[in-house]
């Protein structure tokens, strides 16, 4: 998918990728090297659900992570960084089991070899404990950083059960928001979509568009999330959001079915619907290209 410069950074800033003075198209990452000191990309990993078992959704429930991680490990040209965009595990009410299962996965992503790598939580992670184990593991579960003229938000709208930003995070977002300039180049990161996507399904966040709303006077944002299991683009006004596929199964499409529901493992198209992301940035005004890899590491 190809994205016009100007829109993308109508749409973020930057980009499962964001943004520079300007965005280079992503060709073959594995056969060329990035220049500039500017330039750089970074990979989206999301809904991995380690726990989850289902021998009809994905038999290879506790192999798919692992080759994702090969994958990434085997791309010539690593990234600057990793995202989670949460449900790194599978819920479960247990305590010690979410726990152990949280260790799992930290051993098993413990393994790749690019170690500048962000969490945040889905609703799996933190939905029953307010994000409590999540917090022992991988620390907060919303902050920003900053990286090479790129400024990043990660946004928790899964750790409070009535599915919302909250009062005091939106806050802190304004506060951050002050800080900068309206022309920066901002990335955010978030696990539930900010807009209205399919609230039937909890694909939405009850106060996201207050977050948007403190956005919106910002000309150069992108926003990428998970949940979903599934691409999806969508723009409100300038701001582009993107879905990114998910690592344990694929959920249909909005709406698409009457009830919510993994699809189906296709033993014909083993990893069918599964993956991971690219975004490439670049300093000199050109084209933005995100890249979508399946399990194995495979360009789509």
């Amino acid at each position: 998918m190809k994205i016009d410069r100007r829109d993308f950074l109508k749409l973020a800033g930057i980009g499962s990728a964001v943004f520079a003075s300007g965005l280079g198209g992503l060709h073959d990452l594995t056969n060329r090297a990035l220049a500039a000191e500017d330039e750089f990309f970074f990979v989206q990993l999301s809904d991995t659900h380690w726990g989850f078992t289902g021998q009809a959704v994905n038999p290879d429930s506790t192999g798919t992570l692992k080759k994702a991680v090969e994958a990434v490990n085997n791309l010539k040209i690593q990234p600057d960084f990793i995202m989670f965009t949460g449900d790194l595990t599978h819920v479960t009410d247990d305590d010690k089991d979410r726990r152990t299962r949280m260790s799992q996965f930290e051993d098993i992503v413990s393994a790749l070899k690019v170690k500048n790598i962000r969490f945040m939580p889905g609703e799996h992670d933190a939905g029953l404990d307010e994000g409590a184990a999540f917090k022992e593991f991988f620390g907060k579960t919303h902050y920003t950083f900053d990286h090479k003229g790129v400024h990043f938000i990660v946004l928790d709208n899964v750790s409070d059960p009535t599915s919302t930003v909250g009062k005091d995070q939106l806050e802190w977002l304004s506060a951050d928001l002050k800080k900068q300039k309206k022309d920066s180049r901002i990335v955010v990161f978030t696990h539930r979509p900010l807009f209205d996507l399919y609230p039937d399904w909890d694909w939405y966040t009850r106060d996201g568009a207050k977050a948007i709303e403190m956005l919106m006077p910002y000309s150069n944002v992108t926003v990428f999330y998970g949940h979903i299991h599934q691409e999806n683009h969508k723009n409100t006004g300038h701001i582009a959001h993107h879905a990114a596929k998910g690592l344990m199964f694929p959920l249909p499409a909005p709406g698409s079915v009457p009830v919510k529901n993994p699809i189906p493992w296709n033993a014909s198209q083993p990893y069918k619907g599964l993956g991971f992301r690219s975004v490439d940035v670049t300093a000199k005004p050109a084209a933005l290209a995100i890249a979508e890899f399946n399990v194995k590491g495979e360009k789509l």
